[in-house]
This record gives structure tokens, sequence and C-alpha cells, in this order.
């Protein structure tokens, strides 16, 4: 296993984890007080887009894996050129170089 696939398995797993206890704080009862529940509301929703977010992101740790297995990472989805190890670096899982990102987003 080399470097990147291992900080991306750590990263899905953190991400993982981090999924778990997000999921036991939204099973929590409403609290009986009306404004302690209008909180409680508010931060369940916040709590909710994390919870999408984390879960974007382990699909697309998922594809880089799966790019990686195929020897295409590092390489743009869309157009084959290199993807910048800078760019790599902020986002390791990203598909896209930095030109393609901006026409795709």
């Amino acid at each position: 296993m080399n470097d990147t696939e291992k900080y991306l398995k750590t990263m899905k797993t953190d991400l993982q984890r981090r999924l778990s206890a997000i999921d036991a704080d939204l099973s929590a009862a409403l609290d009986p007080d009306s404004e302690d529940r209008i909180t409680q509301v508010e931060n369940d929703q916040v709590l909710a887009e994390m919870r999408r977010e984390a879960g974007e992101q382990i699909v697309s740790i998922d594809a880089a894996l799966e790019r990686l297995k195929r020897g295409t990472f590092g390489r743009c989805v869309k157009c084959l050129a290199p993807i910048e190890p800078a760019r790599l670096d902020a986002i390791p899982y990203t598909p896209y170089c930095v030109s393609c990102a901006r026409t795709s987003g």
C-alpha cells in the first residue's frame, strides 16, 4: 500500500467515525423544553449537512481509491492531464485538474 492509498483510507476511516458520531447525535430524543428543542432542531440541521458532506467525501475517496487501483490516479478524469501536485496535496481525492474543476463546478 503506497502513502496516498494509506492517507485516503485514513481519511475515509476518520469520516466514517465522524458519521457514526453524527448519527448518534441525530438519533437523540428531542428535548421537551420548546426553547431547547428549537436549538436542538437547528443543531440537527447543521449535523445533517455535515453528514451529507462527509458522505460525499467518502464517495469521492472511494472513487480515488479505485483510480489508484486502475493506475489512473493523478490524472484528470475529464481531460486526462496530470493533476497538479499542490492540488492533490490540498484535495487528495480530487478527480479534476484546476482547469476542469473550474469548468465543471
